[in-house]
């Protein structure tokens, strides 16, 4: 993480300060979440950490990423402790409400930022629905951005969040995988090899779905 303002750094560079002022939009309102994780020894805000992440996993994936799609990726978690799970019915009807709501309410925050950062309104609109999820799934940049997700997640909180389920059995923990890596295009599952650090407590288990397979 300590290497990403020099990242940062060079992404403002190549895309300039409208993209300079949206970035800086988008940590200013992630920079409030009162829920904390610590990244090289320091607390930071959570969706601080996952903003940036998202943008580290993108350039190393994929370099030559443009500027929405950054811009996108820096946006996917946006607010996003607002919007509590517990606001809405703990049912599985509940919980798709809930994630509906979270994906348009960041889409409509990001089309805002960009906005106010003098992006027009059709770049706006097409970083919103990379952001809500609503862009066609055959949009390559909306592929790049579910590959970028799935990275992230396996690398920074798949291990926390099988620890929070000490219930699952290992059948359990296999389906969640295969349904995760469902999402992730074949590029992305070389990416995921490659490019991420698997956690290694799961990374039998990781290697058994990977050669059985989940299609």
């Amino acid at each position: 993480m300590q290497q990403l303002s020099s990242l940062e750094a060079q992404l403002i560079a190549n895309f300039g300060e409208r993209f300079a002022q949206a970035v800086a939009a988008c940590d200013a309102r992630n920079r409030l979440d009162p829920n904390q994780t610590i990244v090289d020894g320091q607390p930071v805000p959570k969706e601080l950490a996952y903003a940036r992440r998202m943008t580290e996993m993108l350039q190393r994936y994929r370099p030559e990423s443009g500027e929405l799609l950054h811009l996108a990726a820096r946006g996917q978690h946006i607010e996003r402790w607002t919007l509590p799970r517990d606001a809405y019915p703990m049912t599985r009807p509940g919980y798709h409400q809930w994630r509906t709501r979270l994906k348009t309410y960041h889409g409509e925050v990001m089309s805002e930022i960009m906005q106010a950062a003098g992006y027009d309104a059709a770049a706006a609109n097409e970083v919103a629905l990379l952001v809500s999820k609503k862009a066609p799934a055959t949009d390559a940049q909306m592929q790049v951005l579910e590959d970028v997700i799935v990275m992230v997640f396996v690398e920074y909180y798949l291990e926390d969040f099988v620890a929070q389920h000490p219930e699952y059995d290992i059948p359990k923990w296999k389906d969640i995988l295969k349904k995760t890596l469902r999402k992730v295009s074949a590029a992305g599952v070389e990416g995921l090899v490659q490019k991420v650090n698997l956690p290694q407590a799961l990374l039998p288990l990781i290697q058994e779905v990977m050669q059985e397979g989940w299609a």
